[in-house]
């Protein structure tokens, strides 16, 4: 990826967000095994064609900053910081993974994160369970008896204004944490692997053959009919598209026709979130080019 610095910010800063990662043959992440096959793959196929601006990478720099600094902190003797291991896979393939911290006396893995208070208030952590359980998996396969997972994230936008008043989170920091049992390692294993032959599979089509990411991986946000009152921002009430989307149209209009002659519908397109605003492998993607790009 190449690092541009339209803002001409202090070169440290650049520095900072500057990555040294080089893609190797045959080996993946498990960072990389959690996005869809066509992310993953363009994403190391245009690597060198990839730009990111400095000054967009300002969050990555927090991150890297809070692990640096967690890293300097010294461990215990049962504790384990910053190692990156691999394991071998069926296919040939390698995975790859760099755990915050293990703590062999507690069989727990530990990752560092910096998350919006959205994520917390939302309540959906299926990705980073998924990211840890990798990690107790793989350190499972080279001999340590890892079966808890935990999360701590930084809330970079915590307001203790809005903790007092609402649903904003307590404190700036939030920490979520699973037990493992056999049924989840075999969850993951399978998991994995299948996604190891997916890439294989793929790792030879052209760009635009490559499959689709599925919605989750898009963070896709289905269409949806708020039926609105005037003059007021909040809806009164959202119908989200379902198998036919007319259907819910009517749905809407029905509702709003019963409950007030001040409402109105109002019609909300779908969008794919990760798409629009969180792919770097985007412009190279024919789906992006044509909903949301050159070619939309």
């Amino acid at each position: 990826m190449r690092i541009t610095n339209k803002m001409g910010l202090p070169q440290p800063f650049v520095d900072a967000a500057t990555s040294e990662y080089a893609y190797k043959p045959r080996r993946y992440s498990v960072t990389a095994l959690l996005k869809g096959v066509r992310e993953a793959i363009l994403q190391r196929r245009h690597d060198a064609e990839i730009e990111q601006d400095a000054s967009d990478m300002v969050w990555a720099v927090f991150g890297t900053a809070v692990h640096s600094i967690l890293e300097n902190a010294q461990e215990t003797d049962s504790q384990l910081k910053e190692n990156k291991i691999a394991v071998d896979m069926p296919n040939g393939y390698e995975l790859s993974g760099v755990f915050d911290l293990y703590d062999d006396a507690t069989g727990t893995v530990t990752d560092y994160k910096t998350a919006s208070v959205w994520k917390i208030q939302f309540g959906d952590f299926s990705d980073w369970r998924r990211q840890v359980l990798a990690y107790c998996w793989m350190l499972r396969r080279i001999g340590f008896d890892a079966r808890n997972g935990e999360v701590v994230a930084l809330l970079k936008d915590h307001s203790k204004s809005k903790a007092l008043i609402g649903k904003h989170p307590e404190h700036p920091v939030a920490r979520i944490s699973w037990e493992f049992g056999p049924s989840d390692f075999d969850e993951i294993g399978q998991y994995l692997v299948g996604k190891f032959a997916q890439i294989e599979a793929c790792e030879q089509l052209p760009d635009d053959q490559l499959p689709l990411c599925s919605e989750e991986d898009r963070w896709a946000r289905g269409e949806s009919y708020a039926v609105m009152k005037k003059g007021v921002q909040k809806a009164r009430k959202v119908f989200k598209t379902e198998a036919y989307g007319d259907a819910t149209e009517y749905k809407a209009r029905e509702w709003a026709a019963v409950n007030g002659s001040d409402l109105y519908v109002e019609h909300r397109p779908g969008e794919d979130a990760k798409c629009i605003g969180y792919c770097s492998a985007a412009p190279f993607c024919s789906y992006w080019r044509e909903r949301y790009g050159e070619e939309a």
